[in-house]
């Protein structure tokens, strides 16, 4: 049976931490799974010497241009303050099992 549902593309923003340094990488992409392979082959210069990489956060987007718009806003001050709050609980999980 045919389906008039179309596929739909994400844009998705993301948040990566390294494990080496403890430090955040954010960007933006439409095929997440592809992506956090490329940055953790070392594919990526801005990372390449900031592996293992894990993902941490994502937000998806309809449109590239939100989510470039996004990525933005995370990398500034206000953006990094909502991401501290944002992954609070998270944080905290993790200092318990580390």
């Amino acid at each position: 049976m045919p389906s008039n549902i179309t596929s739909m593309v994400f844009f998705y923003t993301y948040v990566l931490l390294s494990e080496k340094d403890g430090e955040h990488y954010i960007g933006h992409t439409n095929n997440l799974r592809k992506r956090l392979e490329e940055h953790n082959a070392g594919k990526n210069f801005s990372t390449k010497p900031r592996r293992p990489l894990n993902l941490i956060y994502y937000e998806a987007c309809l449109n590239e241009e939100d989510a470039k718009q996004r990525e933005k806003y995370l990398k500034n001050t206000v953006g990094r303050r909502y991401l501290s709050k944002r992954l609070r609980t998270w944080k905290q999980r993790r200092s318990i099992f580390a």
